[in-house]
């Protein structure tokens, strides 16, 4: 019996908090090894590199091509052997035009890390190139990972493939203790971690091979190019190509811009990041992915379609208005508790929060927009969505360049911003040397979080308007997200002024109070109003108390 939709998002919510929390344990260590500084900015830009393979090749381009195809077979007994040969025909391709990509990146490592971190000079940029001729095998290995994440989701077994990254996390953790335990360099701990990467990404693609052969038992490697339903798959593939690597290209946009910020930047950025996507993968990419075999299986509705789309944006919208109030308000704490200490100074943690308050800002419209490239997806459009992705990388680029130099002369200090003088009129980036001062925390990258949030809006805003045509039914981001601004707006304010009241605090009482006070009125606010939601978050409360 097929598992309800709803139960698959609980098992991928589920998988990916539990990848996300130990993804968070190993930045903790790390932040605490490492800290934010030149090496860890060159770690970060060789995880960025070949992440290439990862978010080109990954899960987003075969969530779009492969899987409705796949699911579409799956349901049909009689074609459930066409079904494996689609899968290894799209296995084997993959695994080909990967192989290729990481010999490439490995011996033009120099070249593509100047290209793409132009910014990074002397030591650290060694160590970049060093890092990413060791990472990118690692990575190989995640994109056939994410080939196995798509055969398990149209099989519907949900839950492995988005707990495997804890492997992942957990061999890099190793690493960083045994580097912390026999006091490793800060380049020596970085470039273990990096060996990790390879480790682990080994690692989590065996945790999901054998269940995947199980499921698919006439898999082999073999290319099935005169396989109409392959042809389908490619066909699908160029255009949600593009979509990711417009995506991408604002990755390395991003890469690019911040390695002529100040030293620390990078690493920064990557950190308010994780945190920033969190919300999205546990509420927004778990309904999504599990919505998607199920829209695909609906391709000749359109009504059915929308409507399930509907739903499933409401559930999101919840949550990230949810997410967006607490990171903001009760952002600083929260990093302080999780990345404060050892290399990792208050400033840091101001910096990182201030990132991650830009960032989500937009989280409403990153996690709306999940769903609605999905539904796309569903009805064979993959055009739309990578028209809409290159529209917000320039955006996105074009705003973020504007900011980043003016807030790159913003001090952060203990206490928050400290200086804020030289920031006003257009400037370009500081000198190498001032830059390449580590115990200067500069707003730079707040600038790119920025621009991220300004494209979002307009992505998502532009991307309703397009599918609109042929899912006439299809709620706007308005109509999702004004209902639950009554019970947000008082919920936000409660949450500020305690934050200003507890800012003396120690970092979990802060984060208690703050997020606890206002997560709690938004949620009983949103529950007087009817929100569904709200109704299922305080159920088990009810349980309890009438018990």
């Amino acid at each position: 019996m097929a598992k309800r939709p709803r139960s698959g998002s609980v098992l991928i919510g589920t998988g990916i908090l539990l990848s996300r929390l130990s993804g968070l344990a190993r930045e903790m260590v790390a932040g605490r090894v490492i800290g934010n500084n030149g090496p860890a900015d060159a770690l970060v830009a060789a995880l960025r590199i070949p992440n290439l393979l990862q978010n080109l090749l990954g899960e987003g381009v075969l969530s779009a091509s492969f899987v409705p195809v796949y699911s579409e077979l799956l349901d049909d007994e009689s074609k459930k052997r066409e079904a494996s040969r689609v899968a290894s025909a799209v296995g084997t391709a993959l695994m080909l035009v990967t192989g290729l990509a990481m010999l490439v990146l490995v011996i033009a490592a120099r070249p593509i890390t100047r290209l793409l971190a132009w910014g990074l000079t002397g030591e650290n940029f060694e160590l970049a190139v060093n890092f990413t001729r060791i990472t990118v095998v690692g990575i190989g290995f995640l994109v056939m990972s994410a080939w196995c994440l798509g055969v398990l989701n149209s099989h519907r077994r949900f839950f492995l493939p988005y707990v495997a990254p804890v492997v992942w996390n957990a061999t890099q953790v190793v690493i960083l203790t045994i580097a912390w335990q026999r006091d490793w360099s800060i380049a020596s701990a970085s470039r273990g971690v990096a060996i990790g990467v390879t480790i682990g990404g080994l690692l989590q693609l065996l945790v999901q091979l054998p269940v995947v052969l199980s499921l698919a038992p006439g898999l082999k490697l073999r290319l099935d190019r005169n396989n109409a339903r392959v042809r389908e798959v490619l066909q699908r593939f160029g255009p949600a190509l593009l979509g990711r690597g417009a995506i991408q290209l604002n990755a390395y946009l991003d890469l690019l811009l911040a390695s002529f910020l100040a030293a620390g930047g990078l690493s920064a950025l990557f950190k308010a990041q994780m945190l920033y996507t969190l919300p999205i993968s546990l509420f927004a990419m778990s309904v999504a992915a599990s919505e998607l075999p199920e829209l695909s299986r609906l391709r000749s509705d359109p009504y059915e379609i929308a409507k399930r789309s509907n739903e499933a944006m409401g559930r999101i919208a919840f949550w990230m208005v949810g997410s967006t109030l607490v990171l903001v308000t009760a952002g600083e704490p929260l990093v302080g508790l999780l990345f404060q200490g050892g290399a990792f100074s208050m400033a840091d943690t101001s910096l990182v929060w201030l990132i991650l308050a830009a960032y989500s800002v937009a989280l409403p419209a990153a996690g709306l927009s999940r769903m609605l490239q999905n539904a796309a997806f569903a009805m064979g459009d993959t055009r739309t969505p990578a028209r809409m992705a290159t529209f917000r990388v320039i955006t996105a680029a074009a705003v973020g360049l504007v900011v980043m130099f003016p807030l790159d002369r913003v001090i952060i200090g203990a206490t928050g911003v400290e200086n804020v003088s030289d920031a006003f009129g257009f400037a370009g980036p500081l000198s190498s040397a001032v830059r390449s001062n580590d115990a200067i925390t500069r707003l730079g990258p707040a600038g790119l979080a920025l621009g991220t949030a300004v494209a979002t809006w307009a992505e998502i805003i532009n991307l309703h308007r397009a599918l609109r045509r042929s899912l006439p039914q299809l709620r706007g981001p308005r109509q999702l997200l004004m209902p639950l601004l009554p019970a947000a707006a008082p919920a936000f304010a409660l949450a500020a002024a305690l934050k200003l009241l507890c800012n003396d605090l120690p970092n979990l009482i802060e984060l208690v109070v703050c997020a606890g006070s206002g997560g709690a009125l938004f949620v009983l606010l949103a529950f007087r109003l009817g929100i569904h939601e709200a109704d299922m978050v305080l159920r088990p409360v009810r349980r309890v108390l009438w018990r």
